[in-house]
């Protein structure tokens, strides 16, 4: 059957599974929306800008485990995915990003709206494809599936010159094993060496002081139950990262919270000092490390990665395991209980344990109440009473990011939706947006700074055309806060450019795009505001908190240092506290 281009489009992403596609439509890509209005079946979502398109489908695809999609026409609608693209392939994320192009016979001719999208992005994309020929359309729509979501997910391009969605084809769409087939260099490997997994659980058996550093991989997993049977078969506390949180539940006695450049203090601590550091799905980024030399000093590293690249990229291992987390978390556990599990040294083990909630009780995470100013800590403890810890939280980036890791707990995977790698201010918002709609049964919660929500504000007026009933918590410090952090600390106070004390009334700027807007500014009207947002089911929200101006996320590892110069909340180094230390 003869077939347009567009069609074939359209009909790859339903064969896909495709819910929803979030774009920008323009000239290039005119086709494809033209033929999406003609089937009907696949929701579009206009975002107001493509940055924000991409961001949407980020989110979705974080908050459900499914490929997203992002669509937008030549020239600088392309561009303008750019972000989202680097954002997504740094954070591992599918995403497939289709590009309408300037015809093929105009490509190279500088012609009106012309890019080279693929040149562009080949550093920040999985893959990136430029279709030159109908028939090669289905099997290279399916294939940028089958690459974004296997292996270590991500980003893949599919750059499209307009008349090629123009064009006839009879070309029918190829089976999954088709698709595999037509991959030959790309074999992704999933189940970890046998002997390499032996080889780790007899560490972790060795070992007096464990830890499990765990990272966004297992959240790709899907590992939690892996993760959690194995710290309880062998009480090994578990540390997660950024990306990490929510792959294993933050309130379970051996969890350590969050390590790294803003981790607590009890995390940091048991790395610095461990004898065997388990790295699940973590890439050792310059974020949890500080000061390579003296990151985990006396540990034997295990790394599991279903990426081979990643492994003794930034940090040298001693048992290098690559395969899907999952799978050979399933596979250790089952080798484990084949050899019968016995803990060579079970009293120093315990010993480890009592360490570690010396280190908690010592230094909790904590900060100075306050009954005239709202302080942002409060604002996300209460978020998370109001919710009972069972919300979605996306943020944007900066301070508020950073205390939203702290103080919400995090209990299920692709619970904690930010931007880790790339850190992109204006993130949150869009991302909370295609969260909701990927996950509509629950509760999303825009936890972000007055800087980062006003990157991507335009797309308050996205969220109310389609009733998207997210909630927006703006921590409102009138400073770009993470950067006056650091010139506070590191520069003299020479607050140099960050001022944002003239901004828009978020009220009325809610009102005039047709959502809800509440304002706290004392600490009694917080909780009341947030129980009045949780009402609201027809449309966005937006809580503008005026919080404290100049309150610190602390403990904080300055850059490039070691865990043991971490500043605490009272002001002084670890180092100076590290005499609790009563384990040999």
């Amino acid at each position: 059957m003869l077939r347009k281009g567009a069609d074939i489009v359209v009909e790859i992403l339903k064969e896909e599974g495709v819910e929803y596609v979030f774009g920008h439509p323009g000239g290039a890509i005119m086709e494809v929306y033209d033929a999406l209005y003609r089937d009907g079946s696949i929701k579009h979502i206009l975002a107001r800008h493509e940055q924000g398109a991409g961001h949407m489908a980020e989110g979705y695809a974080k908050a459900t485990g499914k490929v997203g999609v992002a669509m937008s026409t030549s020239g600088p609608g392309a561009t303008n995915l750019v972000t989202p693209i680097a954002d997504a392939y740094m954070d591992s994320v599918p995403v497939v990003f289709i590009t309408g192009q300037v015809p093929t016979h105009l490509i190279g001719n500088d012609a009106f709206q012309e890019v080279d999208i693929v040149g562009i992005t080949r550093p920040i994309t999985k893959h990136s494809f430029l279709v030159k020929k109908i028939e090669d359309l289905p099997l290279v729509l399916r294939q940028a599936f089958y690459i974004a979501r296997t292996g270590r997910p991500g980003p893949v391009l599919v750059d499209i010159p307009k008349d090629i969605t123009q064009k006839m084809s009879s070309a029918g769409i190829p089976s999954p094993e088709e698709v595999r087939d037509s991959l030959p260099g790309y074999k992704p490997h999933t189940e970890g060496n046998l002997q390499q997994i032996k080889r780790a659980i007899r560490l972790m058996l060795e070992s007096k002081k464990p830890v499990l550093y765990v990272g966004g991989g297992a959240v790709q997993a899907e590992a939690q139950r892996e993760l959690v049977e194995l710290a309880e078969l062998l009480q090994i506390p578990v540390t997660t990262t950024n990306m990490g949180k929510g792959a294993f539940p933050e309130l379970h006695p051996l969890s350590l919270h969050m390590l790294g450049m803003h981790g607590t203090y009890y995390a940091n601590m048991a790395v610095y000092h461990c004898d065997l550091l388990i790295a699940v799905g973590a890439r050792f980024d310059d974020r949890v490390t500080g000061k390579v030399e003296e990151f985990a000093p006396q540990a034997r590293i295990i790394h599991i990665d279903v990426d081979p690249a990643s492994i003794s990229k930034n940090i040298i291992v001693d048992v290098p395991i690559v395969g899907d987390v999952k799978i050979v978390l399933r596979r250790l556990l089952e080798e484990l209980r084949r050899e019968g599990v016995k803990i060579l040294y079970p009293e120093e083990r315990r010993r480890w344990l009592e360490q570690i909630e010396v280190w908690r009780r010592r230094h909790p995470l904590t900060y100075s109440s306050s009954d005239r100013l709202i302080k942002p800590q409060y604002v996300i403890e209460q978020i998370y009473e109001a919710t009972k810890g069972e919300a979605i939280i996306a943020t944007g980036v900066g301070q508020h990011q950073m205390w939203s890791a702290m103080f919400y707990k995090y209990s299920f995977p692709r619970q904690f939706i930010n931007s880790g790698g790339l850190g992109t201010m204006g993130f949150g918002f869009p991302a909370g947006i295609g969260a909701k709609l990927g996950r509509p049964d629950k509760e999303v919660f825009v936890i972000d700074g007055d800087g980062s929500f006003m990157m991507t504000m335009q797309e308050l007026v996205t969220a109310v055309q389609y009733k998207v009933p997210v909630k927006v918590a703006i921590i409102n410090n009138g400073y770009l806060g993470m950067v006056r952090q650091w010139q506070e600390l590191f520069y003299e106070k020479r607050y140099a450019e960050v001022d944002l004390s003239v901004q828009p009334d978020f009220v009325k700027l809610a009102e005039a795009c047709g959502a809800v807007g509440f304002r706290a500014e004392k600490p009694s009207e917080v909780r009341e505001i947030i129980q009045e947002a949780l009402k609201v089911q027809d449309r966005p929200v937006i809580m503008d908190f005026v919080v404290d101006r100049e309150e610190n996320v602390l403990p904080m590892v300055p850059a490039g240092k070691s865990y043991r110069d971490m500043i605490l909340e009272d002001g002084k180094k670890a180092i100076e506290a590290e005499t609790m230390y009563l384990v040999g």
